[in-house]
């Protein structure tokens, strides 16, 4: 058994999958790297194949129809053959030094008595043009230096969220979760951090800038105008998670606070973009999703009224507009959109 399986979702990527796969060869035997080919039509088929043949039992090529990021996730997830599993997007990459320390920390935590479920370390936004580059930390609201589970954590403030680029999940707790993205879906990264969070007791924090976050294509999904574009996917995963639990339901306090934060923060993101949109259309989607929510969780959606979410439902005069404007920067500094 590998200690790390790290899939990279790979659709027409041809232009940047090496710089990604290169990053993470150096973990050697510890490691697969499982690079998925999800239906591209240009070399990236190819590409995948000749790191396969040249890293063999390292590298593994799956190709697979078209089904988009979820579908490549999925298909990650079930080629695992590593103890831990990890996503890498083909136009991000790693931090050599921290990828070291991470894979060590892994092996001593994977000899130890007790069970790791969740590593989290920092990533850091590679937005290009920016000069000063911002880090996700999480050292004010996570132990360092030990295992430990949700009673320890602190609160977490706006803006500071666990994304996928923070996470290294125990590969079996994500198969006992019953994580399954929707294909032909974008923005289902929320669903992978957030579906598996009561499964996970035990956690380990190491800050590291781990993860680099590449920001600047045109065509990114995260880019405002693509997202407005793809509102309805993003509206799709938004009801996802607001129909996978019932957080009134579960059990631990801080894990609980998180989580509806978590899901605070993806509304913010569907309502702040419904209303930059500014057509007809999409004020309607946006009361269509309000409506969604109150007849889901009528204590879902008065509690999401009280906060920045809700003030951001009616947007009269000055006032609504710098509301609508502080929810669109916190939305900025979790997807690092333009």
């Amino acid at each position: 058994m590998k200690l790390l399986s790290i899939a990279i979702p790979c659709y027409n990527s041809e232009e940047y999958m090496e710089n990604c796969i290169k990053s993470l060869l150096p973990g050697g035997e510890d490691v697969e790297i499982l690079v998925i080919d999800d239906g591209s039509k240009d070399m990236t088929p190819e590409i995948a194949d000749a790191y396969e043949k040249k890293f063999p039992g390292i590298v593994r090529a799956i190709h697979q129809e078209n089904g988009g990021h979820g579908a490549a996730v999925n298909a990650g997830i079930l080629n695992a053959t590593g103890l831990f599993f990890k996503v890498v997007d083909s136009d991000d990459w790693v931090d050599p030094e921290s990828y070291r320390a991470i894979l060590a920390k892994l092996k001593e935590l994977a000899g130890g008595s007790e069970t790791l479920d969740m590593m989290i370390s920092n990533f850091v936004y590679e937005k290009q043009g920016a000069r000063h580059k911002k880090v996700m930390r999480y050292a004010s609201v996570l132990p360092q230096n030990r295992l430990f589970c949700w009673e320890d954590t602190k609160r977490f403030r706006k803006g500071q969220y666990i994304l996928m680029h923070s996470v290294i999940y125990r590969t079996q707790l994500l198969l006992d979760c019953g994580l399954k993205l929707p294909r032909h879906t974008f923005y289902v990264d929320n669903i992978f951090v957030y579906q598996p969070l009561p499964y996970v007791k035990n956690m380990y924090y190491m800050d590291v800038d781990f993860y680099r976050y590449f920001i600047g294509r045109a065509d990114q999904s995260v880019n405002e105008k693509v997202m407005i574009g793809r509102i309805d996917q993003q509206i799709k995963v938004n009801k996802l998670m607001i129909d996978l639990y019932d957080l009134w339901k579960i059990p631990n306090k801080r894990l609980r606070h998180y989580m509806f934060n978590d899901l605070e923060i993806i509304t913010v993101i569907s309502t702040v973009m419904l209303i930059r949109s500014g057509t007809k259309e999409n004020l309607e989607k946006k009361r269509e999703l309000w409506g969604y929510i109150k007849q889901q969780d009528l204590r879902l959606f008065h509690h999401l009224r009280k906060g920045i979410m809700g003030r951001t439902m009616n947007l009269p005069g000055r006032s609504g507009r710098k509301i609508s404007i502080a929810a669109y920067k916190i939305s900025q500094k979790v997807v690092g959109f333009n």
